[in-house]
């Protein structure tokens, strides 16, 4: 017997979730790799885990803008070190203009100083919404994320006008996630808007204002058979106005 399966240990069979996105301990993830090397059902298991992480990767992969690194390259050869200022010897005669230097450049530095402080202002509050937006995705997806370490965590994955939508699912802990990358843009002033499939009954689960992205839907599953995905108004509807654009059972 595999010592993975000897009584008084966790059930093998629960850990895939948790060895997909390396949440073992060292000694855990031993004992299952064992385990893994003589269950095939573990091993799929473990491969669809696998996937549903890569999509997940995917679906936030946001590559740097090309104008950036051109702009970046291009101006690396014109940035040299300044050199250190050497003090000039003092002069006997000082003309009107040099008398009013100092009044002129304290102009220009508060003028200087006025326009960089708007500027400023306006980048650090664009830094801040950025970071923000960061901030969530990253919740989100470490939320979807952590529901694969769930025992019975479960994975359906469907392919729509050429992208997909993976839905991750756990009864155990009545929640579900989705995961979409590659499905058009919603356009303008529509969105994606996800809902729980109650018998028939579309309960609204949260608004993916992208092709490409990760949602921890929003309440339980409840009695859910599955969840479906359509086009809405921005802002979202109270119910579905259209039909789905993709529909996955939870089975």
């Amino acid at each position: 017997m595999n010592t993975a399966d000897r009584p008084g240990r966790t059930d093998p069979h629960t850990l895939t979730g948790a060895y997909a996105v390396h949440a073992l301990d060292p000694a855990e993830n031993d004992a299952f790799e064992q385990h893994l090397a003589h269950c095939p059902s573990c091993a799929h298991e473990v491969a669809e885990f696998a996937a549903t992480l890569a999509r997940l990767g995917a679906a936030e992969a946001v590559p740097p803008p090309p104008e950036l690194k051109r702009r970046v390259l291009a101006a690396l050869p014109a940035v040299r070190q300044e050199a250190p200022a050497v003090p000039r010897p003092a002069t006997r005669r000082v003309g009107r203009l040099a008398r009013n230097a100092p009044k002129f450049a304290l102009a220009a530095c508060l003028a200087l100083a006025a326009g960089a402080g708007a500027v400023a202002v306006r980048e650090h509050r664009e830094a801040d919404r950025a970071r923000d937006r960061v901030v969530a995705l990253q919740q989100q997806r470490d939320a979807v994320a952590a529901l694969l370490t769930a025992p019975d965590a479960r994975t359906a994955t469907v392919r729509a006008d050429g992208g997909t939508g993976t839905v991750v699912w756990s009864a155990d802990r009545g929640r579900a996630g989705f995961l979409a990358a590659g499905l058009p843009a919603p356009g303008p002033g529509r969105t994606y808007q996800l809902w729980f499939d109650d018998a028939g009954t579309m309960r609204p689960a949260g608004l993916l204002p992208a092709g490409d992205g990760t949602l921890l839907l929003t309440g339980p599953l409840n009695a859910a058979t599955g969840i479906g995905l359509t086009l809405e108004p921005a802002g979202g509807s109270a119910h579905p106005s259209g039909q789905p654009v993709l529909l996955l059972p939870f089975t």
